[in-house]
């Protein structure tokens, strides 16, 4: 049975950054994407994947070390034989050879729920019918996945594809009000287990732009506009998430006038859309003598101080 810790190449005393730095490092040398051409490595991209689920969640790390499950997250056995920390008790009739006892503690306890009818002592009745009945079944372990959206496709909720470890595609559609960081389960696309697929877990990061950015619902945008479009006002193309549209500059446009183009930002959970919040940002030329004249010729009108309200 495989040891988790053997499978990430970690110690038992490794921490969880350790663990999640060694898994990330595996994750990525074999993820399917990169080795479409080998089914080994998928193969072992599942294994990686279920030991870190073992040793990521403290709960199953620590059952794990006192020997309750096996490297697979199956409940190991309860009779001291076949799983880690087995071993030392075994069994031996009992008195008049009815039933077992155990060279150890008392398990009767224990097999009183496993064996129908069987009391402490009072041997199997019915034979094996009544072994594990009642008993879940575990499912298989989960499989965790990381999926990188873009700015533009997380504000516009556009479905994104994933390949699975088992080298299947889906499209997974994108919901409304993400953040990064979140995830989504993917009911039964884990590692089979006695009980059924474990599931696979999909943790969304969101990427940055280059020119956008996010606030709440409403995407900013600081928009370069010439002189003269912000003197004599203008209809300039405005890029958003889902193309460019066009945009009506006032005439007499400052730097740092907002203008306000709603719908255009990120789905919300009620159905409703944020805004795109576009700043105007007045690019001036450099080195142009005709402006440094005009406006030399200019300056010595009176049109009193723009930094009055400041008390400067």
């Amino acid at each position: 049975m495989a040891d988790p810790y053997t499978t990430l190449g970690v110690e038992r005393t490794a921490s969880e950054a350790d663990i999640k730095k060694a898994y990330r490092k595996l994750a990525k040398e074999l993820h399917p994407d990169r080795n479409k051409d080998n089914p080994k490595a998928s193969d072992r991209f599942g294994k990686v994947t279920q030991a870190y689920d073992i040793l990521n969640d403290k709960d199953k790390r620590a059952r794990f070390d006192r020997g309750e499950i096996d490297g697979e997250g199956n409940p190991a056995s309860p009779f001291g034989f076949g799983g880690p920390g087995g071993g030392g008790g075994g069994f031996r009739p009992g008195p008049g050879g009815q039933g077992f006892q155990a060279d150890g503690p008392d398990l009767s306890d224990i097999f009183e729920g496993m064996f129908s009818g069987g009391g402490r002592g009072g041997g199997f009745s019915g034979g094996f019918g009544g072994f594990g009945r009642g008993r879940e079944q575990p499912k298989g372990a989960n499989v965790l996945y990381k999926l990188d959206v873009s700015f533009a496709d997380a504000a516009a909720a556009k479905p994104q594809r994933i390949t699975l470890a088992d080298g299947k595609t889906i499209d997974l559609k994108i919901p409304a009000g993400l953040e990064s960081g979140a995830q989504m389960r993917l009911a039964g696309k884990g590692q089979p287990g006695p009980g059924g697929n474990g599931d696979g877990i999909v943790t969304i990061e969101i990427q940055p732009h280059r020119f956008f950015e996010r606030d709440g619902d409403n995407v900013l945008l600081d928009l370069p506009i010439s002189l003269s479009e912000a003197v004599l006002g203008a209809s300039v193309r405005v890029p958003t998430v889902e193309g460019a549209v066009m945009l009506t500059v006032p005439k007499g446009s400052s730097s740092g006038k907002m203008l306000r183009l709603r719908g255009r930002g990120f789905h919300r959970k009620d159905g409703t859309r944020g805004d795109q919040l576009v700043t105007l940002m007045v690019d001036l030329p450099v080195g142009d003598d005709a402006l440094i004249e005009f406006v030399q010729g200019w300056k010595d009108r009176d049109l009193g101080n723009p930094r009055g309200d400041m008390g400067v």
